[in-house]
């Protein structure tokens, strides 16, 4: 079982790459740059290049899940948002549809379901993250989408809920996001599923499985 990681070099992706190569889950993370190569292969992870705006397909050869980390956030320009977020996320479904992945997790937003109600400056992205899950939803591939809130820098406490109306915030450290999704990752079983996710008190793994 290898993994693509799509956005490894991102921090919650290296999160998740770190978890996967000391868990020996084998993952390969894709970079856009030989310079980025390093600090994965220092940890024993396989490297490949790939540019969410160029062509990425082979990149796929021989990975039986993807993970969608990437994300150009809020202070890109929405023509790149659409390039990156939208445009590039449907490719990587696309690649993993003709490569016949098992499993395609998609790291997208809380508020993708209804991006005109998040802040004004993140709507062209949370546009292009609720097109690329729907996209997804509607292909052929089995998935899990993950949908946190707003990320912060906080320790990673393991503890989270997916119960967002009652949550008092709706902030989510990103150690709590890679932690999710790594063990989405690790149990195959998981399929089919949309999880909203914030810091709470439940423990991940309670939540994801």
């Amino acid at each position: 079982m290898t993994v693509l990681v799509i956005g490894a070099n991102g921090r919650i992706g290296r999160q998740v790459c770190a978890l996967a190569a000391e868990a020996g889950i084998p993952v390969r993370a894709m970079v856009r740059h030989r310079a980025e190569e390093p600090l994965f292969e220092e940890q024993g992870i396989e490297t490949v290049q790939g540019d969410l705006e160029g062509d990425f397909h082979e990149a796929l050869a021989g990975c039986d899940q993807v993970l969608f980390a990437a994300g150009s956030g809020p202070h890109t320009s929405a023509d790149r948002t659409l390039l990156v977020d939208l445009h590039g996320a449907v490719r990587a479904i696309q690649f993993a549809e003709e490569a016949g992945v098992s499993r395609f997790i998609m790291l997208s937003a809380l508020r993708a379901a209804d991006p005109l109600v998040g802040p004004e400056n993140l709507r062209p992205y949370l546009a292009a993250k609720y097109a690329a899950d729907l996209i997804l939803q509607r292909s052929a591939l089995p998935h899990v989408i993950l949908r946190p809130g707003k990320f912060t820098d906080d320790e990673p406490t393991g503890l989270v809920t997916t119960d967002t109306d009652q949550s008092p915030g709706v902030d989510i450290s990103r150690g709590n996001v890679a932690l999710a999704l790594f063990t989405a990752l690790r149990n195959p079983d998981i399929t089919d599923r949309e999880i909203p996710l914030v810091d709470g008190d439940r423990s991940v793994d309670d939540v994801i499985r």
